[in-house]
């Protein structure tokens, strides 16, 4: 029992810690910013001044944390057109969708459209600037995959951005084309990046603001405390635009914000590297994104350990984007380029994604130590689509947590959002049951406890960040940032986890959101 006394007790609740030495019990005393005890109320420290709070026998667990999310792309789908299966089933469905916004908006205004999924189209094809054309010739209109991976532009967008049949393909990008006239079709794969900084913010400063404060309470409402934004377009200004968030407490949740690693150099020339800041917010580690989509890899091999090299001499972790067992495989080249004389803990690589990782690669990260940062929701939001395209021979070491944790890696969770949900509850049922949308389940030998995938949400995201010392689950020192729950996630049957709400969410000491 600690000799100082609380300013909150939350009591008569099931505590769950994610602290392997704390087993739990049914309260927990607060001070300040800071957990100060765990266990029975009887030995809470407590006076006449102490706040109490009756959990009623809810749950209550560590903070989630998201440890790979887009912030400013997820308030911008916010105002952009539902194009997802549940709105449009075939691209004639999504003609009329844009068809009926641009009657309403004004000629030469751009039309955004997010989550169309060619997999579920009537057509099973992606959408061309020709169908676009059609339902909106006079407006530009984009409109981008579900996977964020892969967007549509109609023809007046093509112009005002460029792209005409002699523009070459921007590094790891693709210009998809006619096979007669090799003219772009108006698919364009890997080239968000390219794309945003030719096409003026739909959003004024005012709407946007709107926008992040709505994100603010999803996060909250989801009992996200931590955030890690992942975007390789993250340079100063928009390192700055965060800052500015938090200072103004637009954006509750803790920040880790990742730099793109085209401004290393920028960040350097500023005095920031990996963990500087406070507890409110921090530079995170340096994103460098690695793909195949023009059958090459992208950067290459010596330029991508290069990079790795120097952003470790710098003292930045690296996280690399790597979804396929190729890249995959030459992530770990990279990583295990650098100086082995500087400890794993020290480097703690990230490899964000790792969707397909055989025996061999996985046993290669183990020995470095690395830690993966996966997308446990993907299970359910796209296993449809795994076991209908995926083969075999690939499908079995498809998101394969039991594999990974059981060898020895760490495994943080996040959602990639806004790809799908922020809800931390659908990542925790995806990993436990294994089960996708359509009621099918992807590789059942690769389902993991509950408490397991609670920990990928918490104490494991807080490693991922070198933050596990201060948060990441409820033990004496930690931040206090806690979330209840409306039932146990370890008790409850794996079926209805799913249906888990949140009913108060705590940063720092503070109730920042309730039912």
């Amino acid at each position: 029992m600690s000799a100082t006394c609380a300013d909150l007790v939350l009591q008569n609740a099931e505590v769950i810690t994610c602290d392997r030495k704390i087993p739990g019990g049914n309260a927990v005393a607060i001070r300040g910013s800071r957990i100060i005890d765990v266990g029975n109320v009887a030995d809470m420290p407590i006076n006449s001044k102490t706040r109490l709070i009756d959990c009623q026998g809810l749950t209550l667990v560590p903070g989630f944390n998201d440890s790979h999310c887009h912030i400013f792309a997820f308030a911008r789908k916010l105002t952009s057109l539902d194009l997802s299966p549940t709105s449009a089933r075939s691209i004639e469905e999504i003609k009329k969708i844009i068809h009926r916004t641009a009657e309403s908006t004004p000629r030469g205004s751009w039309i955004t459209g997010t989550d169309y999924n060619e997999f579920y189209l009537k057509e099973s094809r992606h959408p061309t600037r020709w169908d676009l054309d059609e339902a909106a010739p006079d407006h530009p209109v984009i409109i981008y995959h579900r996977s964020l991976h892969a967007c549509v532009l109609n023809s007046l967008a093509l112009k005002i951005i460029g792209i005409t049949g002699e523009t070459e393909e921007p590094p790891g990008g693709m210009i998809d084309r006619d096979l007669e006239t090799g003219d772009p079709n108006g698919i364009l794969f890997e080239m968000n990046n390219y794309i945003r900084t030719r096409i003026p913010d739909s959003l004024t400063k005012s709407e946007m603001e709107q926008k992040i404060a709505l994100v603010n309470q999803i996060y909250l409402s989801h009992g996200i405390t931590s955030l890690t934004d992942a975007s390789v377009s993250n340079d100063l200004e928009q390192w700055h635009n965060f800052k500015k968030l938090k200072e103004e407490n637009r954006l509750q949740s803790r920040l880790y914000v990742m730099p793109g690693c085209a401004f290393l150099a920028d960040f350097v020339r500023e005095g920031l590297i990996t963990g500087s800041g406070d507890d409110a917010f921090r530079t995170g580690s340096l994103k460098i994104v690695l793909s195949e989509a023009t059958g090459h890899l992208n950067p290459p091999q010596d330029e991508l350990n290069h990079l790795v090299q120097d952003a470790s001499r710098a003292g930045f972790q690296v996280a690399i984007h790597a979804v396929e067992k190729n890249t995959v495989a030459a992530a770990i080249k990279a990583f295990e380029s650098v100086n082995r004389n500087v400890s794993a803990e020290k480097r703690r690589f990230r490899l964000e994604h790792c969707s397909e990782c055989p025996p061999e690669l996985r046993d290669r990260l183990a020995k470095l130590h690395a830690v993966i940062v996966s997308q446990p929701p993907f299970v359910y939001y796209h296993g449809e689509r795994y076991l209908a395209q995926v083969p075999a021979e690939t499908r079995q070491w498809l998101y394969p947590f039991n594999s990974l944790l059981h060898n020895g890696l760490l495994v943080a969770a996040s959602s990639d959002s806004p790809v799908v949900s922020v809800n931390p509850l659908s990542g925790i049922y995806a990993a436990v049951t294994r089960r996708a949308e359509s009621g099918q389940i992807l590789n059942p030998a690769e389902n993991i406890s509950p408490q397991e995938a609670l920990e990928m949400y918490t104490i494991n995201g807080a490693y991922a960040s070198f933050e596990e010392e201060i948060k990441g689950s409820i033990s004496p020192g930690k931040l206090a940032d806690l979330v209840l729950l409306n039932a146990n996630p370890l008790h409850i049957e794996p079926e209805k986890i799913r249906e888990i709400r949140v009913e108060m969410t705590i940063i720092g000491g503070q109730i920042v959101w309730e039912r």
